[in-house]
């Protein structure tokens, strides 16, 4: 695997996994981090989730930002840094590439192997463009190398993923950006929009089970990395649309009161219990709004599809 020209190690190390694992199970209810859905396998199975014809957020956005890549070129003008956050595969980061030309691309994730991968790629592809990769927990504070000097950076944050936060936590990723970026920089922000429940439950309820399988897979990385033994027979994926909350819910249901050891902590669940693994919230024009102002952001441009599934915003720096 050909490595990135830098590549920064800023990833939480074992400790703190197994710390948010026993905190998360030692609550009620029951909550696993999502952020460690994305080791190696989990990656690839959230890759094959794209590629599910339930999952339309990968394609609908994916088609918007074809759309409107050049705009975006347009309305940001010269770019020197494209910087990623949550990069995963890389794949519609090249309609960014292309139309802006960034001497810089700076992608930024958790899962390590899976991005070097990813980067490995794209340095076959665009071998006149510098890739400097970071390993990180983009969701809390750390510290970014120095882009300033390569020009204007057009940060990018797909898949709504932004949708993983709560409220709270979605205004403070942003001022996190905000800080990141310089005057006149911009994000590109992909969100999905609330739509009928009916379409958003079979985009996390795939009848290939693939969802299925990448949400238990987070209970066979903690057996295998944090000395567990849970049965993963023993538990089902679970994923609803709460309408109060605005929010896809996905969980794991203990099929039967069972126990489970994670590093010699013993948990107990109760027969339909569930584990609280991800919440993916729904927006509409007020609340991105909303998010912006209170980051310090400003609404630029927003261009949607047809159906108004999804939608691609443009946010600067003032």
């Amino acid at each position: 695997m050909n490595i990135p020209q830098a590549f920064y190690d800023l990833a939480q190390q074992e400790d703190d996994f197994l710390a948010a694992v026993w905190q998360g199970l030692g609550s009620t209810p029951k909550t696993l981090p999502c952020r460690f859905f994305y080791d190696q396998r989990g990656s690839a199975l959230f890759d094959a989730i794209c590629d599910l014809d339930e999952y339309y957020l990968t394609s609908t956005e994916q088609a918007i930002l074809q759309d409107c890549a050049a705009d975006i070129a347009s309305l940001v003008g010269p770019t020197g840094v494209l910087l990623e956050y949550g990069s995963g595969s890389s794949i519609k980061t090249r309609l960014l590439l292309d139309a802006l030309s960034p001497r810089l691309y700076m992608p930024i994730d958790i899962s390590r192997d899976h991005m070097l991968a990813a980067c490995a790629a794209l340095g076959r592809d665009y071998p006149h463009l510098q890739v400097r990769a970071v390993c990180a927990d983009y969701s809390k504070p750390f510290a970014l190398p120095a882009v300033a000097s390569w020009g204007r950076t057009v940060a990018f944050f797909p898949g709504s993923s932004i949708g993983n936060f709560d409220h709270r936590e979605a205004v403070a990723f942003l001022r996190q950006v905000c800080r990141q970026l310089g005057s006149g920089d911009a994000l590109v922000l992909g969100v999905d929009l609330q739509k009928d429940p009916a379409i958003l439950e079979a985009a996390y309820n795939d009848a290939q089970g693939v969802t299925a399988a990448f949400n238990l897979n987070l209970l066979a990385r903690i057996n295998r990395e944090l000395q567990a033994d849970f049965d993963l027979d023993a538990f089902e994926h679970r994923a609803w649309y709460n309408a109060e909350a605005a929010r896809m819910e996905m969980h794991l249901m203990s099929t039967k009161p069972q126990h489970a050891t994670v590093a010699g902590r013993m948990f107990a669940f109760r027969q339909g219990e569930t584990i609280h693994t991800e919440n993916s919230h729904k927006f509409n024009h007020t609340l991105i709004n909303q998010l912006a102002f209170q980051a310090g952001l400003q609404v630029r441009m927003v261009w949607r599809d047809p159906a108004m599934l999804f939608a691609v915003y443009c946010l600067t720096k003032p």
